[in-house]
């Protein structure tokens, strides 16, 4: 199928983008790397009249590290993937982006527009989750910061308003002083599906291995990526190769969610494979074999 008839328009800069927005309100739509969105528009699930592509605006474009990773809203995923940089800083978000679809998607696909589109099933906006993250959001009233607990709404919605433009992604580093572990896992029909159920756990550690601060996220399991604040909780001052608190964090994740059942698998499954992935996850980061 193809697309209704939309105007296209292409800004070289923030401002200009926003003014677009402005000027057509909800008529007009964000596009990126149009993985998500030129799908949507070709089967007439979405029918926007305007596209304001922002891939040519330079400094969307950038990534850094710097006391913090910040990824521009148009940073490829496949240009993540194979950044030093972005790997030593952040090794979770290249081992989820490995995940990310196909090697066509993830040359086209941008980190911004994956986070935006929300898809709950999607491995970055839980990976934004898992480690604190915050997005950047720029229009007719100025810049605003959001935490990652705060953007994400529910199903393929966030809080970024009609008039803004989703401009950057920052990821805080740990203090010096902690040890950080991470593990990232999920599972799908097949490599490059959506998943069914995936984890993205962080954790930082005291001197004497014990958890200072976890966070889980949960993805595929409700309307949005979801922290699993109890399982959380289980874990704050144990050690992670601790086998009860292993066990209290994954029954605690399951119970913790009521998935809604779909044609790809049962409530009943997400909840086994969620408590099955969140103990894996947590033996993994712990280094722990598994068994």
């Amino acid at each position: 199928m193809k697309p209704a008839p939309f105007a296209y328009y292409v800004p070289e800069t923030v401002a200009e983008a926003v003014g677009l927005l402005v000027e057509h309100g909800d008529e007009a739509k964000i596009i990126a790397g149009g993985q998500s969105l030129i799908p949507t528009m070709n089967m007439r699930l979405a029918r926007p009249s305007v596209l304001v592509d922002v891939c040519r605006i330079p400094e969307l474009q950038r990534f850094e590290v710097n006391g913090a990773v910040t990824i521009g809203a148009t940073s490829r995923h496949q240009n993540m993937l194979t950044s030093a940089e972005i790997t030593a800083a952040a090794p979770i978000i290249s081992a989820a982006l490995v995940h990310v679809g196909h090697g066509a998607i993830r040359n086209r696909g941008t980190v911004g527009g994956s986070i935006a589109h929300a898809d709950p099933a999607a491995e970055l906006p839980a990976i934004l989750l898992a480690l604190d993250g915050q997005v950047v959001v720029t229009g007719s009233g100025g810049d605003r910061l959001i935490d990652a607990d705060d953007f994400f709404v529910t199903f393929l919605t966030t809080s970024i308003a009609e008039d803004e433009v989703l401009t950057e992604i920052r990821i805080p580093q740990p203090p010096r002083n902690v040890r950080r572990v991470w593990s990232f896992e999920e599972v799908g029909r097949r490599h490059g599906d959506f998943a069914l159920v995936g984890t993205a756990f962080v954790a930082d550690l005291d001197e004497d291995g014990a958890v200072r601060q976890a966070r889980i996220a949960l993805m595929g399991v409700a309307d949005r990526p979801l922290r699993a604040r109890t399982a959380e909780s289980e874990l704050m001052g144990r050690r992670l190769d601790d086998p009860q608190g292993i066990r209290a964090a994954a029954a605690a994740a399951a119970d913790g969610i009521d998935p809604v059942p779909d044609a790809h698998a049962s409530g009943e499954y997400r909840k086994e494979v969620t408590a099955a992935l969140v103990a894996r996850s947590i033996r993994q980061a712990a280094g722990l074999q598994e068994g």
